[in-house]
């Protein structure tokens, strides 16, 4: 699987591309967004089950989105059920993708709660019952650092996932080689990655200004820089 590195430039392109995507059929995609996280929401409210349901069933409605974006951008039309084409064609390496991504989180779920609990200690805050303010303080440190411990160790799992969808749908390579490559490709292009996350970053906060309707823009065009990142970073020609 050849893996092109790219300019720090091209972060900006996936989005203004995935845009160009989002454009050529505006009113299908925001009708897909808004079934995808109506899914998305009803799936995790079920009980026990609910995260891993959802988690598996991202990659696969994923897939299918990517394959709309393909048909999108050689003249074809996207259609509300390219949300579903996953399940028809590349379900067991999909729902693996999903599987793996649980299976991370739930270890850094792991490794996060037992940091929260090595920095607890009752005794010391016992012996500031007088002080709340330094309590406070120490409580809240931990909190950051904990939550900074969380975010570097999703970033990965965040990276490997990343384009494996894509690379099961258009390359058909097994689930376990296609996070792989997602990871190798997302670490030898980690200047466009964190230009990508910066504009997206204000992007996001802009969109929520106006009672979050840019989502309903900023989310199809999301899922369109998906494949516009796919297609420049291992593109063969």
């Amino acid at each position: 699987m050849q893996i092109n590195t790219v300019p720090m430039s091209r972060g900006l392109d996936w989005i203004t591309e995935g845009f160009a995507l989002f454009r050529l059929n505006p009113f299908t995609w925001i009708i897909i967004q808004v079934i995808f996280f109506v899914i998305i929401l009803l799936v995790s409210l079920v009980p026990v089950v609910g995260a891993i349901g959802a988690l598996l069933l991202q990659p696969i409605m994923i897939g299918g989105l990517l394959l709309g974006c393909r048909a999108l951008e050689q003249g074809g039309e996207l259609r509300v059920d390219h949300l579903f084409d996953g399940f028809r064609q590349y379900t067991q390496p999909l729902v693996m993708v999903g599987l793996i991504s649980f299976v991370g989180y739930l270890v850094v779920g792991l490794v996060v709660f037992l940091v929260a609990a090595s920095l607890i200690d009752l005794g010391n805050l016992q012996d500031y019952v007088d002080r709340p303010e330094l309590a406070m303080g120490g409580a809240t440190i931990g909190f950051l650092f904990t939550g900074l411990v969380g975010l570097a160790l999703s970033v990965p799992i965040a990276m490997a996932t990343w384009f494996a969808p894509a690379l099961i749908v258009f390359d058909h390579i097994p689930a376990w080689e296609a996070i792989k490559s997602s990871f190798l490709a997302c670490l030898n292009n980690m200047m466009p990655f964190l230009y990508y996350g910066i504009v997206i970053l204000v992007l996001a906060t802009l969109a929520m200004i106006p009672f979050g309707l840019g989502m309903l823009v900023l989310g199809p065009t999301l899922f369109a820089s998906v494949y516009t990142g796919y297609r420049d970073i291992f593109k063969t020609t």
